[in-house]
């Protein structure tokens, strides 16, 4: 359909189960089908309403493909890109049917992944300059969590762990499962796992985690003093992630304490729909 590639994601698969739950078990876009003529050719132009940073553009095209593969497509702006107000990033023209029918896919998809994009970058000029670097998290809507954490990286984050599997993350449930965290970074050790990172949120769990094997320290929830303090012990000896009650408005005290990364969840969890649309005009 489209040369995007993206580890771990099926492209082909996305957008047929994407249509499929559109179009429903007849496999029908009953408005389209009554109302426009089967030869009808539609021209057709995607633009951001509101300055954006894109995501998602490959995958729309992919949409429109799916349904017309002969569809002229004029990709105009790039994943990556921020854009002005009234840009136009995308020029379609196809058979009108197929155009309307994958329309509103390729614009949720389009808007949903703009959306992340954007606040990812406003994270990221809020930290500029401070040397920390913005990660993401695993609060994803499940079944998109390869195309959100794209998107992030589009907007200029880096991806944390993409899932359960890639390293090992103690939090507050474990440590009170396992009795300490001496003991759950032990166990950690001990089962072989290379990447261990340590939720600690009070200044007296730091040695101990450290002590046990550590190779990464969350700190849960401290506000910019308490993360200095943190950071100071810690000296440099494993990297330190701040994270919770993150804003855009208390990012930049707490990227300013020494920290080598801030995870935020709202990237991904909270980010609205970028405004973007695609008019249609008879050609």
């Amino acid at each position: 359909m489209t040369g995007f590639a993206l580890d771990g994601f099926d492209l082909n698969a996305f957008v047929a189960a994407t249509l499929a739950e559109d179009l429903g078990p007849d496999g029908c876009d009953v408005t389209s089908e009554a109302v426009i003529p089967a030869d009808a050719i539609f021209d057709g132009i995607m633009d951001a309403r509101d300055p954006v940073t894109l995501a998602g553009l490959p995958i729309a095209v992919a949409f429109f493909r799916a349904l017309d593969p002969d569809v002229e497509i004029e990709q105009l702006r790039q994943d990556g890109d921020q854009v002005a107000a009234g840009t136009d990033i995308l020029r379609i023209r196809g058979r009108a049917r197929a155009m309307l029918t994958a329309e509103r896919s390729a614009l949720n998809t389009v808007q949903h992944l703009s959306g992340i994009a954007t606040m990812t970058r406003a994270y990221v000029d809020a930290i500029d300059g401070t040397g920390a670097t913005l990660l993401d998290t695993r609060k994803t809507i499940p079944g998109l969590r390869r195309l959100e954490k794209y998107a992030t990286r589009m907007g200029g984050a880096t991806n944390h762990r993409m899932g359960l599997w890639d390293a090992a993350m103690i939090k507050d449930n474990h440590v009170a499962v396992a009795g300490s965290v001496e003991e759950a970074v032990r166990r950690a050790v001990e089962a072989g796992v290379e990447r261990i990172i340590v939720e600690v949120d009070r200044i007296d769990q730091i040695e101990p985690a450290l002590a046990a094997g550590a190779t990464h320290l969350l700190l849960d929830n401290m506000d910019a003093a308490m993360l200095r303090q943190a950071v100071g012990l810690v000296d440099g000896r494993v990297p330190t992630e701040a994270s919770g009650g993150v804003t855009l408005d208390t990012i930049r005290a707490k990227a300013s304490t020494g920290v080598t990364y801030i995870s935020v969840g709202r990237l991904t969890q909270s980010a609205p729909a970028a405004d973007i649309g695609l008019d249609f005009a008879y050609a």
